[in-house]
């Protein structure tokens, strides 16, 4: 009985350090102000390929090597004008800050510009039971907090820039437990797992931060053949389809696209005739982002008035894995 008695204590005393344990498991909201998969995006995640191969928590390649953290994105530099805030992910003391870095693109100042300063304005803030969040490439000035600042969750720290080791428009955002960054979407995974692991994001974000191997992030009908670049700064939507537009394109960006995938997009006019159609050759690499575009010139012609439909779609192997429809209502002047 004695010996039933101690074996019943040892296995009480487990429990409880279990118990204990999970209950210093960070737990983690949005840390930017959007909703994911629509008004923004994850572009990267932890790479968890200790080797110099790349590997997200899910088998796919939706990161870069030694990348530390999970990068999501807005769509443009419009968006970003208006005030992306960066929050909080969790109650905790500011230990650590920058907000003098200007919002600029590493591939215009170069990495010489930014060494030992590529996270460019941000934040770092410790939450207790060696938990800590780092939030970077913030815009120039927007820091809210100082040192020693009490936060909780959902406070807003700042907004999004471009400052910092960067090219387009996001927050960086790495967990570190006891020193060492963290997969928030796999934390504890075995190594050379698929999808194993322990989500530290709320539950209440379980749709939103669901994996996606890829992911169209702009789509839309233009007066002219859109650039990357036009696509990044927003300049896109002050080129709209009219009768009198000289061309008539409809477009798509896509981040996440792999080797081997094969793209088409076709559109048709107001009597279902086919007016332009672009159909790509298989990939040869992986593509963080990609934009494809079909139209074609107007003739002599207006426009007909109408609805015009644009069909995407995705192929691998034979099989649709991604696909997208969208019109534009083009009105008679």
């Amino acid at each position: 009985m004695a010996r039933l008695k101690h074996l019943i204590l040892i296995l009480l005393w487990l429990c409880g350090a279990v118990g204990a344990g999970a209950e210093e498991v960070i737990s983690l909201a949005l840390p930017i102000r959007c909703q994911v998969g629509v008004s923004c995006f994850v572009q990267n995640y932890v790479d968890a390929d200790t080797s110099d191969k790349v590997r997200d928590y899910n088998c796919g390649r939706r990161s870069y090597d030694g990348h530390d953290g999970t990068d999501i994105r807005i769509r443009n530099q419009e968006i970003q004008k208006q005030g992306i805030e960066v929050l909080a992910a969790a109650p905790g003391r500011v230990i650590g800050t920058r907000d003098d870095m200007d919002d600029v693109s590493v591939r215009t100042v170069g990495k010489t510009a930014i060494a030992g300063k590529e996270c460019g304005n941000g934040a770092l803030i410790e939450h207790g039971n060696a938990w800590a969040t780092q939030y970077c490439h913030l815009a120039k000035g927007s820091v809210r907090l100082k040192v020693g600042d009490a936060v909780t969750t959902g406070q807003p720290i700042g907004l999004v820039g471009l400052s910092g080791d960067t090219e387009f428009f996001h927050l960086h955002f790495t967990v570190r437990y006891r020193g060492k960054a963290v997969d928030p979407f796999a934390y504890g995974a075995a190594e050379n797992s698929c999808g194993g692991g322990r989500s530290l994001w709320a539950t209440s974000l379980a749709e939103q931060m669901q994996y996606r191997p890829r992911e169209i992030i702009d789509f839309g009908f233009a007066g002219i053949a859109p650039t990357m670049e036009q696509i990044e700064s927003g300049e896109i939507d002050k080129h709209p389809v009219t009768q009198a537009s000289d061309a008539l394109v409809a477009y798509v960006r896509t981040i996440g696209l792999q080797a081997g995938d094969q793209q088409s997009l076709a559109v048709q006019g107001p009597a279902g005739a086919s007016v332009a159609a672009a159909n790509l050759p298989a990939l040869d690499r992986d593509k963080a982002q990609f934009l494809v575009h079909a139209g074609r010139k107007r003739g002599e012609a207006a426009w007909p008035a109408g609805r015009y439909v644009a069909t995407y779609r995705v192929t691998r192997d034979g099989a649709e894995v991604l696909r997208k429809t969208f019109d534009i209502e083009v009105r008679p002047r």
